[in-house]
């Protein structure tokens, strides 16, 4: 399957989450604060490259794959790369530098959920929103408990991994993650004419 194909269809299914997310965040009233990264920030993030596909493509296409690679290769530390902390004293607060491209992770954290041993679907969301939105959490819990939909995590890495098994149940260190799908980009254009007749971009 060509690489732009993939990319399409990795987008349409984030498309679907999207309207699904917004859909419960609506009806439970549950929201990330303005300005927090606590989740961002952690350091131990896994993520499959096929998430982050769109993403390399858009750097293809703008010649800045190779560069970012680069970056990748030489980070000191296994924060995303995407992350951009407010400050070195803040940096639980911040924002993501690419937020239309953000990883299936990134879009489901907060508001998806799991199966816990038990077989009962559990919220899958940050200590602050639980604090915080004590009331709202309880009740998009009980909610759920009693049928309310919700978006659950492996449900959409299955259908991940129905684009492109490989690369949909490959998980990695985010900025590896990162890295694979740039250089799966790189690697499927390097003998093949360029999307829409582009000049060599790379």
């Amino acid at each position: 399957m060509a690489i732009e194909h993939k990319v399409r269809q990795v987008e349409a299914l984030f498309d679907r989450l999207e309207i699904e997310i917004s859909s419960f965040k609506s009806e439970t009233h549950l929201h990330c604060n303005a300005g927090c990264g606590k989740c961002c920030s952690k350091p131990d993030i896994d993520a499959s490259p096929l998430e982050f596909l769109p993403w390399a493509f858009h750097l293809f296409l703008n010649g800045k794959a190779e560069e970012t690679v680069a970056l990748l290769s030489n980070a000191a530390t296994t924060n995303c790369l995407l992350y951009r902390p407010l400050s070195v004293l803040e940096h639980h607060k911040g924002s993501c530098s690419n937020y239309r491209y953000r990883g299936l992770i990134c879009r489901l954290f907060g508001y998806a959920a799991n199966t816990d041993k038990f077989g009962k679907l559990r919220l899958a969301t940050c200590k602050i929103i639980k604090e915080e939105q004590n009331g709202n959490f309880n009740a998009a819990e009980e909610a759920i408990i009693k049928g309310k939909y919700v978006p659950v995590f492996t449900d959409y890495y299955m259908r991940l991994a129905q684009i492109d098994l490989r690369l949909g149940i490959t998980l990695l260190p985010i900025n590896e993650a990162l890295k694979m799908a740039i250089e799966e980009v790189l690697h499927y254009y390097a003998y093949r004419p360029f999307p829409d007749g582009l000049g060599k971009i790379a």
